[in-house]
């Protein structure tokens, strides 16, 4: 029986072995499914440039391996088409920022001007993970919603007093 990892997944280089893996996880059901997606989730935030070749193949071969992983989860129905969207966003991120300029603090925000609503920032972010989500919001940006992906340059830090804080110290 084959072993139902991501990790394992991506060193398949044969389709008899896919096919195997195909039907150990079918038969193996959701939780091991659940890891696999996440853990495809997680290489999707940290692969780079070297990497594009290799995940636009697996990803691929996973679509056609599982096409319908609604099967293990109504809530995946559109899994492929989430991962595909945040490859081709993140991609895109990546071939606009030169490796060169990919060091220190990076951000997202999300920010619609036509509205009332504040804007949302994930700040402290590495370059890798601040171009997985910007690939990631992709998919629900509104009509005139702004997504920023973002260096921070200067940075000004400031905390609360903790003397003033109503949480007791622990």
């Amino acid at each position: 029986m084959s072993e139902l990892t991501f990790h394992h997944y991506m060193q398949i280089a044969q389709e008899e072995s896919e096919q195997a893996f195909k039907s150990a996880m079918e038969a193996a059901g959701y939780f091991s499914f659940y890891k696999f997606a996440e853990d495809f989730r997680n290489g999707l935030k940290r692969y780079s440039d070297a990497d594009i070749i290799h995940y636009r193949y697996k990803l691929i071969r996973a679509r056609a391996l599982f096409p319908t992983p609604e099967q293990f989860s109504p809530s995946w129905s559109t899994l492929w088409e989430e991962f595909d969207i945040i490859f081709n966003y993140k991609n895109e991120a990546l071939s606009a920022i030169p490796p060169s300029g990919r060091d220190g603090e990076w951000q997202v925000l999300i920010d619609n001007p036509y509205t009332h609503q504040p804007v949302v920032c994930y700040p402290s972010l590495a370059f890798l993970e601040a171009a997985y989500m910007y690939g990631y919001f992709q998919r629900d940006l509104k009509p005139h919603e702004c997504l920023r992906l973002q260096k921070v340059t200067e940075l000004l830090l400031a905390y609360g007093r903790k003397e003033a804080s109503i949480f007791p110290d622990s």
